[in-house]
C-alpha cells in the first residue's frame, strides 16, 4: 500500500509541474486600454453606457474614465483631444462638420430626441392644457415661459426651439430658454423659479411622480414628430483615433453591443445599474425613465445616414443652422464596422 501511495503521489506532483510549466509560459494578459468619455449630462438616457461599464467593460480590458462635460462642451472636448470618445447628438456633429470639424460615429445609443419637456401642473391647470392635443397645440403652452435646459445648442434645447415654432410662436421673444445643471433645474422647478424644463429621463419622470408637473413633449413616443429614426444619442470620436486604436474601438463597440442586448433582456439588471448613480431617485422612476430608454434603444446600436440627416434637418428647424449649411452627405459621419 506505502508503495502504491507513493505512487500515486509522484503522479500528482508530475502533473503538478505540468500545469505550473503551463502557467509559466502561457502569454501575459493584455493590459487594459485607457480612454475618457464625456457625457453631456448625468442622464438615465446613457443606460447603454452605465450597464456597459458596469458589465462588459471589465470583460473587454477597458479602463475607461467617464466624465460629465455639460452640454455640446462634452463634444468640444473631443475636437480638442481632451476626451477620447463622447456622447453627442447628430444635430452637434453635423454642425461640427459643417464647420470643419469631423468626427465619426461608431455606435447609435438611441433613436428618437429621448428628451421630455415638462411643464409645472398648476399652469398646465390653468392653460387648460391637453396632452393629447396635437404637437402644435401642445406647444401653444409654453407661450410666456421660462424654459430651462442643460444647454444651449443640444437636443433639449433644439425640441423646445421646434415646439414654440411648430406652435407659431417666435423661439427668441415668445420664452426665455435657460441654460442650467439639471440638479439645479428641479430645485428651480420646485420653488417655481421656472415654469417648464427640457431634459432627458429622469427628471421629467421625476416631476410626474411627484404630482408637480405634467410631460407636454414626449421623447421617446415620436415628439417631436417627423424626424424619425434620430440619432439623439451617439458614440463619437476622432476619426483617426480608430485607425491608431483600433483595438480601442473594437473592444468598445462590442462592450455597446452587449449592453444594448442587455437592457432589453435583463432590466432588473440595468435598473440596478441606474441605481447605482441615482440612489436617491424612487424606484418608480428609475422604472419609469429605464423603460424609456429601453424603447428607445435598438440591437444592435448602429448608426444610419437618415438618421444623422434627421438631426441636421432639426438643426435648421430650430433655428441653430441655415438651409444651405445642410451637409451634402452624412455617409463620412459613421461606421458600424466595429459593432460585433
Amino acid at each position: 500500500m506505502l508503495k502504491n501511495w507513493l505512487a500515486r503521489r509522484l503522479a500528482a506532483v508530475g502533473c503538478a509541474g505540468v500545469l505550473l510549466t503551463g502557467m509559466a509560459s502561457a502569454p501575459a494578459q493584455a493590459a487594459n486600454e485607457r480612454a475618457t468619455m464625456a457625457l453631456p449630462a448625468p442622464v438615465v438616457l446613457f443606460l447603454t453606457i452605465y450597464t456597459a461599464q458596469d458589465y462588459f467593460w471589465p470583460k473587454e480590458g477597458l479602463d475607461i474614465n467617464v466624465i460629465n462635460i455639460p452640454g455640446v462642451g462634452s463634444m468640444n472636448a473631443v475636437i480638442a483631444g481632451s476626451a477620447e470618445f463622447s456622447i453627442s447628438s447628430s444635430g452637434s456633429i453635423t454642425r461640427a462638420a459643417a464647420h470643419g470639424q469631423k468626427l465619426i460615429t461608431i455606435a447609435a445609443l438611441n433613436n428618437e430626441s429621448g428628451q421630455f419637456i415638462a411643464l409645472r401642473k398648476d399652469i398646465a391647470e390653468q392653460r387648460h392644457f391637453d396632452p393629447k392635443a396635437s404637437f402644435a397645440e401642445r406647444g401653444k403652452a409654453l407661450k410666456g415661459l421660462t424654459i430651462a435646459t442643460g444647454g444651449l445648442g443640444s437636443v433639449a434645447d433644439a425640441v423646445i426651439r421646434i415646439a414654440l415654432r411648430s406652435a407659431g410662436l417666435d423661439s427668441e421673444k415668445d420664452a426665455t430658454i435657460a441654460p442650467m445643471q439639471p440638479p439645479d433645474i428641479l430645485a428651480a422647478f420646485a420653488r417655481k423659479s421656472i415654469d417648464a424644463f427640457s431634459l432627458g429621463p429622469p427628471f421629467g419622470q421625476q416631476v410626474v411622480h411627484d404630482g408637480t408637473g405634467v410631460i407636454l413633449l414626449n421623447g421617446s413616443e415620436g415628439d417631436p414628430p417627423g424626424y424619425a429614426p434620430l440619432a439623439s444619442s451617439l458614440l463619437v470620436t476622432r476619426p483617426q483615433l480608430c485607425v491608431d486604436r483600433r483595438a480601442l474601438c473594437e473592444k468598445l463597440g462590442h462592450s455597446i453591443v452587449e449592453a444594448a442586448s442587455y437592457i432589453h433582456e435583463h432590466r432588473d439588471g440595468a435598473i440596478a445599474s441606474l441605481k447605482k448613480r441615482f440612489p436617491t431617485l424612487d424606484d418608480a422612476v428609475l422604472a419609469a425613465s429605464a423603460d424609456a430608454v429601453i424603447e428607445m434603444t435598438d440591437r444592435p446600436p448602429a448608426s444610419s445616414a437618415k438618421a444623422i440627416a434627421n438631426g441636421d434637418r432639426m438643426n435648421v428647424d430650430a433655428g441653430f443652422l441655415k438651409r444651405d449649411e445642410l451637409l451634402k452627405s452624412y455617409d463620412d459621419l459613421f461606421t458600424n464596422e466595429y459593432l460585433k
